[in-house]
């Protein structure tokens, strides 16, 4: 190679060394600009500009956060969105269930159509678009409370049952209430007659409610349970939001004497029939006081065993699987029954029950006639039966639902409202 052939091929590599050089040199402007003065910054800030034009502007929230657990089964589950409408929302279980829900009419808000399960885990995922048709994507995920960490109340009278004007509203609540205020807070019962009515707690598990008289007849009760996320105890939560209304019937009161081992049914004061009845016997007394029907059974099982009367083996003093037209007054085992295995002379004449109240009746409770079936059929559950002079205590107030033996003042004394 030449002296002269040498220079040009060194000034060519030189021009595309430089060449690499003025390219890699480009990439951040000039001097200043490659130093990160606002030449950069301008850039940046057109970028996050073209950036925030592709977004949509519809912000989708949902409800419980994502992460939550001891989630209420009622009414934490939900989807909103502004500056957009929803197009699609989702809840599934951990399985991949599907739970139903629907979108509302204006596009605003969602929530599942009924509801959720307890102690279950949840996903949601919702899409919304904004005016421009641009899409936002929004998901969660959540566990509703557990049975351990919630708590029920299993209440009577039934929704839409017709009962007599000694009903009282009765709650047993599945855990200890330990915030009595808060829980019967959450608690409403009414009337169509206008009458007061208050709340008595008979233990941590129990509250009852009630007028201070009987109900008026053919009014209707209204009870709300506003129960969902209130505090029943340390970190166990209410879970019921329901309304519940039931109708007061005629107003039958039934007052049992056991002195003279008769029994007139009233009706608003009036008597309307006498029955010859046979109640405890002098050894086995029955409880006096007010006593509300709480059970029907238009025959039934009775076992001695059950109610701590036994023979020396054991078994009960008396098994009778047979007894017709029965009526429970306590949970601890007063009824007024019907009764085929007394002699006809007994009724109205002689006390020989362990405890009952006995009507005159016949085997197999088909006879219409007797008078164990005319009062079973005459009878609703509520009603109330009053029963005195059996020389016995008055039967305990939480015995059943007989809270009329404590007065107005006893009564409203045991209310936290």
């Amino acid at each position: 190679m030449t002296n002269s052939k040498r220079r040009k091929g060194l000034t060519v590599a030189s021009a595309l060394l430089g060449g690499v050089l003025v390219l890699s040199a480009c990439s951040g402007g000039d001097s200043d600009n490659a130093s990160g003065n606002d030449g950069g910054d301008s850039s940046q800030a057109k970028a996050d500009e073209a950036a925030a034009k592709k977004n949509s502007v519809a912000e989708i929230a949902i409800t419980p956060k994502d992460g939550s657990t001891n989630a209420s089964i009622n009414n934490s589950a939900k989807v909103t969105v502004s500056k957009g409408s929803l197009t699609k929302v989702a809840m599934t279980t951990a399985d991949g269930t599907a739970v139903a829900g629907e979108i509302s009419a204006d596009k605003k808000s969602w929530a599942p159509s009924a509801q959720l399960e307890r102690s279950t885990s949840y996903k949601i995922a919702a899409t919304a678009e904004d005016a421009d048709g641009r899409e936002a994507h929004e998901n969660a995920a959540f566990t509703t409370v557990s049975p351990a960490n919630s708590f029920i109340g299993n209440f009577t009278p039934e929704d839409g049952s017709t009962v007599g004007v000694g009903m009282p509203v009765s709650i047993n609540f599945d855990k200890a209430i330990t915030n009595k205020a808060a829980v019967q807070k959450g608690i409403t019962v009414s009337t169509t007659s206008g009458q007061e009515v208050v709340g008595h707690w008979f233990n941590a598990n129990r509250i009852d409610f009630r007028p201070e008289e009987y109900w008026k007849e053919n009014s209707t009760v209204t009870l709300k349970l506003a129960l969902d996320g209130v505090e029943g105890s340390d970190g166990v939560f209410g879970v019921q939001q329901k309304t519940v209304t039931f109708k007061i019937g005629r107003n039958q009161v039934s007052v049992v004497d056991a002195k003279t081992k008769q029994m007139k049914v009233m009706h608003n004061g009036t008597v309307i029939k006498t029955i010859p009845i046979s109640a405890g016997s002098p050894e086995n007394k029955t409880y006096q006081g007010v006593m509300v029907m709480s059970e029907k059974f238009k025959e039934t099982r009775m076992n001695g065993a059950t109610v701590g009367f036994t023979d020396d083996d054991g078994k009960g003093e008396y098994d009778i699987k047979d007894v017709p037209h029965a009526i429970r007054l306590t949970t601890s085992g007063t009824f007024i029954h019907g009764n085929y295995w007394g002699a006809d002379s007994v009724f109205g004449n002689v006390n020989t029950s362990h405890g009952c109240v006995g009507l005159n009746d016949t085997k197999g409770a088909n006879d219409p006639d007797t008078e164990g079936a005319w009062f079973y059929n005459n009878s609703i559950v509520g009603d109330v039966v009053d029963i005195r002079n059996t020389g016995d205590k008055t039967v305990a107030p939480d015995n059943g639902l007989n809270g009329w033996n404590l007065s107005w003042a006893e009564w409203t004394a045991g209310s936290q409202a």
